[in-house]
Order: structure tokens, then sequence, then C-alpha cells
């Protein structure tokens, strides 16, 4: 598993001690991690940590007061014009003219950077074709967040960013943008995805970073995440067996402590797999053998409640 934000020779975005300040308020003031090729990056944090702010100034959007920045090997604060010609965008307070219609939207952004791929290739690919002639404001909001990321990606750009993208729409349209993301991915693009829905990282996300108190708390895969900061892992079942000495021999187990006929073992790693398999072993199968192990919500909490 990747395990940190250091830099490989894949990275396509690298980020080391940035800086953003007005005046006296302190925006992000150390965030380091790195974005590899053809990931989907996450970012995660409280509201008001810095997330937004630090994918602005990776844009060239808001200018850094300091730190180092390397974005497609350009730095946003001198090479703003050239870094745009190779990125989308969706940003976080998205909006257009209702009466823009889905056609002409996608015709100005096309236009923005000359020689770019036909816009009526990314109507068809985006499967808004039966929309070209509609309103932005007779669009539902599921529609109107397909168009959003098909402006971000019109350019069929090397690195995307999308910013609070399935705010306010319902599961099924939440659910819809995710295959939408999961496309641009396919398509070869890099996604750096900010989020606060822990579903929508979890199900995403190749890497997250979780932003406190404007600056990296932690950065690792889901999985990665949850075995540093979730605790163990707690497996349950009942057994009138009374000799259970053989789960404690396994080293993945923490403790195992029964309650009638009820069992609980905690422990590590891959504890769930191992104790089913000794329990098997011993002629033990019990039909309500269970598992609970800590969710990125969870560890999301503890990261950023400072209990980690």
């Amino acid at each position: 598993a990747r395990l940190s934000g250091v830099r490989t020779m894949s990275s396509v975005v690298d980020v080391r001690h940035l800086e953003k300040r007005y005046g006296n308020f302190v925006a992000v003031e150390d965030v380091t991690f790195s974005v590899e090729e053809g990931e989907i990056f996450g970012i995660l944090g409280p509201n008001g940590a810095g997330k937004t702010t630090t994918v602005e100034c990776l844009q060239g959007l808001r200018r850094a007061d300091g730190g180092e920045l390397s974005v497609l090997g350009h730095d946003p604060r001198r090479q703003g014009e050239q870094l745009r010609r190779r990125i989308g965008s969706q940003l976080q307070e998205s909006a257009l003219p209702d009466r823009l219609k889905v056609w002409e939207a996608l015709e100005l952004f096309s236009s923005l950077i000359p020689g770019g791929p036909p816009w009526e290739e990314t109507l068809e690919e985006w499967g808004l074709g039966p929309k070209r002639d509609a309103a932005f404001g007779n669009l539902s909001g599921g529609q109107q967040q397909r168009l959003f990321i098909a402006l971000a990606v019109v350019n069929k750009p090397d690195l995307v960013f999308l910013d609070e993208m399935t705010t306010g729409l319902d599961p099924m349209a939440r659910r819809g943008t995710w295959d939408l993301v999961r496309q641009i991915r396919a398509s070869g693009t890099t996604v750096v995805l900010v989020t606060h829905f822990m579903d929508e990282a979890e199900s995403l996300c190749d890497r997250i970073a979780v932003i406190k108190d404007r600056r990296v708390a932690a950065l690792d895969t889901t999985d990665g995440l949850i075995a540093r900061f979730g605790g163990p892992t707690r497996v349950t079942f009942s057994t009138e067996a009374t000799d259970l000495g053989f789960l404690r021999a396994i080293a993945e187990v923490d403790d195992v402590t029964r309650d009638g006929t009820r069992v609980a073992v905690s422990g590590r790693g891959a504890v769930l797999a191992l104790v089913a398999a000794a329990l098997v072993d011993a002629g033990i199968v019990p039909a309500d053998l269970e598992v609970k192990r800590a969710s990125l919500e969870d560890v999301f909490l503890t990261i950023t409640r400072g209990e980690g």
C-alpha cells in the first residue's frame, strides 16, 4: 500500500509546506502531499480546515504565500495559464445562467482553450445528447452535476479537480455521479476529489488525505487509515464449545471473552479470516459469525477530534 505523500516519479501533484494567509488569518498553514498519475486522490476535513483553499492554490485560482507547488510540472503561481490548459475544474460553488443551453455551455467552455477537441464529443460521451437544447435551469440536480463534470473534462485534461460535487443530490444522483468520476479515471485522467461524504471517499478514492487545523493530519488508503486509527476488529459468534484456547494462539488475536454461549474475539489485521479458519478446523461452524471494524467515518472523527 502507498502509505505516505512522498513524491514518486509518477506524481502529477507535489505539494510541500503550502501556506495561504489573509492578513492575520491563516487559511492553510503546512499542507504536504503528492498525487500519483491515474489515481483518485481524496481530500477530507472539517469545515474550515483548508480543503478548498488548498485545491484553489493548486489550480492557480489563489496565490499561495509559501511552500513548493508542482502541478503537472508547472508552478501554479507563475505558470497558471499553461497549467489551466491541462486541468479541469468543478468548483464548490458552480453555477450557470438558468437560460444557458447545454450545448452553449459546452461550446463556451471548449472555446476557452484553443485547439481542444470538439465539444460535441463530450456531449455524447457524457450522455447529454438528449438534453442538448435544454436550458440549465430546467435540468434536474443530477443532470446539472453531469453537465458540470462534462464542462470540467471538455478539453480532455490530464488532471481534474472536483470540489464537493455531490452536495445536495439525492442518493441515486450521487451514485450516478460516482460512476462519472470512475469514467473520468478510466479515460486516463487523474482526479483530485474534495468531499465531506465518507461513503463517497471510501468508494472512490485510492488514497485519502485528512486535513485538520490547516495541515495534513493523516494520509493513506482507506484500509491503511482504518488499520492505523480504527482500533481493534471485533469478531463475535455463538458456540457451546468451551475450549477456545486455540483462538488465543493466533498472533493477530488480542483478546477472547465470552458471555454464556456468545464469544467475542478482538484483534488486528486479517483476524476475521484467521478466526473463521481456526473455527472450521476445530469443527465449529457458527451460523451467526459477525465482524465489526471501524468505518472511515469513525477514523475521520478520531483524527479530527485529536483522539488518534
